[in-house]
């Protein structure tokens, strides 16, 4: 798919069982804590001119956050070019540590899906600890740099944390001639299914990359105002497909195509056994030989999920059209110069009309770059703090109704008006 996360493609596996704490960050500099900045009317938190902020929520979520009133300065060099950085991100950031149990899940078509958990949480986090689903980008999984480094920030705030390895990815089994797509929601939503059984009285949260965004946000505006998750983030979301595939196949973008299909061409030949006599309109010779996403999508996903054509493929499965019926807090961050997820495809009209909508959007960082911030060049991205801010403020707000409310009746009706504010 073009929402295809170039950070997914290249970063080493570490070792999950030679360390004797769950989790390490390689990373030299220390953590800054900012100031609270200039306010504006009252306790709203002012936000500096480098950055875009938009959104029907922005009264709501603005006052939040700790970091945005400081310019975002991207690393010399590196975070001066969007390609420089994109690949930068991708094959030199660290890759932190961290022990995972992985729990395979058997899906209602008896496909199968890879959860990956914090190995040692079931003992040292309470029953009642929020919990966050992780969905990586395209060919994207537990391994990658960007996922292990939110997951580790996350754990560090007291979340548990459960990475969402698609059909195929993060070396998950495949077992049905079926991989995913940037439309099919079924899979999440038989995770978040199972999560919130395992978890009854826990908050859940989720945040998803690129294609992992495009599919997250898709869901909640399937789900609106019966979505069982209690916040949301979308980062480097491609969000209109038609128009994320009209740049992939210009210029230097051709580079991440043919990588992309790369990865792509390997998971499938790991299964390929499985696609054997399976006949109709799928081209496999095709699909099996792709030199870019879309000649494998157009030889196989499109056919797998129904699709005419490649092209109805793409026009059927954008998240744009979904934002409109989100109904619980979203937090979506892009960069303006992404070259994978394009400026011009954000639903701007859409994110303004919905009251629970925010978009932040920096003047660079490349696809899944954001190389900046205190723990630059090779530390987390620039987004993870603005992340957990979003994510701390809703669990806190949540906690505070439940606490300060009896009877199960009225935690009901208030936790109920928390998550799902006034939706179109």
């Amino acid at each position: 798919m073009t929402g295809a996360t170039w950070g997914s493609v290249t970063p080493p596996l570490t070792n999950f069982g030679s360390h004797s704490s769950p989790f390490t960050r390689h990373v030299r500099t220390s953590k800054i804590h900012f100031s609270t900045g200039a306010m504006l009317d009252g306790d709203r938190r002012q936000y500096h001119p480098s950055l875009e902020v938009l959104g029907g929520g922005l009264d709501s979520y603005l006052p939040i956050f700790k970091t945005l009133n400081r310019p975002y300065d991207a690393f010399p060099v590196v975070g001066w070019n969007r390609h420089v950085e994109t690949i930068f991100a991708s094959l030199f950031r660290s890759v932190p540590d961290v022990r995972l149990r992985r729990e395979c899940l058997r899906t209602k078509d008896d496909g199968a899906i890879a959860l990956d958990w914090v190995a040692g949480d079931d003992r040292q986090l309470g029953v009642e600890s929020p919990v966050l689903i992780l969905l990586p980008g395209l060919t994207g999984g537990s391994e990658d740099s960007y996922v292990r480094h939110l997951l580790i920030g996350a754990r560090g705030n007291g979340m548990r944390v459960v990475v969402f390895n698609s059909r195929g990815c993060g070396h998950s089994p495949v077992t049905t001639p079926q991989f995913y797509s940037a439309s099919f929601t079924e899979d999440l939503r038989q995770v978040v299914a199972h999560v919130a059984n395992r978890y009854p009285n826990a908050n859940l949260y989720a945040v998803g990359w690129s294609l992992g965004a495009n599919i997250l946000v898709r869901y909640l505006g399937q789900e609106s105002h019966a979505c069982p998750l209690s916040g949301a983030v979308s980062l480097c979301n491609p969000f209109n497909l038609v128009i994320a595939d009209e740049d992939f196949r210009k210029g230097f973008n051709i580079v991440y195509d043919k990588a992309l299909a790369k990865a792509l061409r390997r998971i499938f030949k790991n299964h390929k056994l499985l696609f054997e006599d399976i006949g109709g309109e799928f081209n496999i010779p095709q699909a099996a030989k792709a030199k870019s996403v879309r000649e494998f999508d157009e030889g196989l996903t499109r056919v797998s999920f129904g699709f005419k054509s490649v092209d109805d493929y793409y026009s059927n499965s954008s998240s744009s059209d979904s934002i409109k019926h989100v109904c619980i807090p979203l937090l979506c961050i892009q960069a303006a110069d992404d070259p994978i997820a394009p400026y011009r495809g954000i639903p701007r009209e859409d994110i303004q009309e919905n009251p629970n909508c925010l978009l932040i959007v920096t003047p660079k960082g490349g696809h899944l770059g954001w190389v900046a911030g205190p723990e630059s060049p090779r530390g987390a991205p620039w987004t993870d703090p603005v992340v957990m801010d979003f994510l701390q403020h809703l669990e806190r707000e949540r906690s505070q109704v439940v606490a300060s409310s009896s009877g199960s009746k009225t935690v009901e009706q208030c936790t109920e008006g928390l998550h799902h504010m006034k939706c179109g």
